[in-house]
């Protein structure tokens, strides 16, 4: 009982946004908010607020609710069998995103890996302007993460006492910490950096560390009105684990049409969110453990 109100309060104050939607706009005027006259902001550096896996320092525009799905296959080199990936294994996302002024926004979702129940909060700080008055857009990220899978019993080597994995509900918990700089260099180029923390309050064993910390690089070139080529990249600075992992790198293609962005991609982490292919990366592209993935975003005002 105590789980299922843990669980309760933190969705309620998410999902209360999601109401019905009385019209829709094109991602662009969303994404444009109300210009000074004397310095302009910059728009669309990125086109929505995601490149592949990481945030963007874009925010979705006034009174705009996005609703996201996130869907990873299983990998390549899994062979005719699997249908190179395709036939099993996969990790879906579902999310709801909303931000009132353009400038807060925050955000709820749900992945299969983990049963991972997420949560974040994003602001932007400081925004870049077309006369470079301000050279730089700087946006805040915090992201909680909730692990909802069955708790389990384990039992020591050597000990016949056993023990749930998760003894109390904040061994659940993972956090994640970002702050994205990035700037449009044209009308076709956009690239952004990001500095992260992630840590856990529980790690899998003693030897791991609760602090993964390194940094982050994205781009993205725009190669016709409506479709991009990008770019992820995640580094991590610190030895975390002795179990080897690899860094997060992803290569897509998007599109928009409307209110719509669709993005497909290769990507070598089956985790979507932040707390899972930053430091749990598993697989790697020189032995095609790479994955397709699509994302796909609708957005609304309300």
């Amino acid at each position: 009982m105590r789980h299922l109100k843990f669980i309760i309060s933190f969705l309620l104050p998410f999902l209360l946004f999601a109401i019905p939607a009385f019209s829709q706009d094109d991602l662009t005027k969303i994404l444009d908010q109300e210009q000074p006259k004397t310095h302009p902001l910059t728009i669309a550096t990125f086109k929505g607020t995601r490149i592949i896996n990481m945030h963007t320092l874009e925010t979705v525009g006034k009174r705009t609710l996005d609703f996201r799905i996130s869907h990873r296959f299983g990998e390549f080199n899994s062979g005719a069998e699997n249908f190179w990936g395709l036939d099993g294994g996969a990790n879906i996302r579902l999310g709801l995103e909303y931000s009132y002024n353009g400038r807060l926004m925050f955000g709820i979702g749900r992945s299969s890996r983990e049963k991972m129940i997420d949560g974040f909060v994003k602001y932007r700080i400081l925004r870049q302007t077309e006369d470079a008055h301000i050279p730089l857009s700087i946006t805040g990220l915090a992201c909680m993460f909730y692990n909802s899978t069955k708790n389990i019993n384990i039992i020591n080597p050597g000990d016949s006492i056993s023990y749930q994995k998760y003894m109390h509900q904040y061994s659940r918990m993972s956090y994640e910490y970002e702050l994205i700089i990035g700037r449009k260099f044209s009308n076709k180029f956009s690239l952004q950096v990001a500095p992260y923390l992630v840590h856990f309050n529980q790690v899998d064993k003693i030897s791991d560390k609760n602090d993964i910390y390194g940094v982050s690089a994205g781009l993205r070139y725009k190669f016709s009105r409506s479709m991009a080529f990008t770019v992820e990249y995640a580094y991590n600075i610190n030895k975390y684990s002795n179990t080897t992992y690899y860094n997060s790198l992803g290569i897509g293609f998007e599109v928009e049409t409307g209110g719509h962005v669709f993005q497909m991609h290769l990507v070598n982490s089956m985790g979507i969110v932040e707390n899972q292919f930053i430091p749990h990366t598993e697989f790697k592209w020189s032995n095609a453990g790479i994955r397709l993935g699509f994302n796909i975003s609708r957005v609304f005002t309300i």
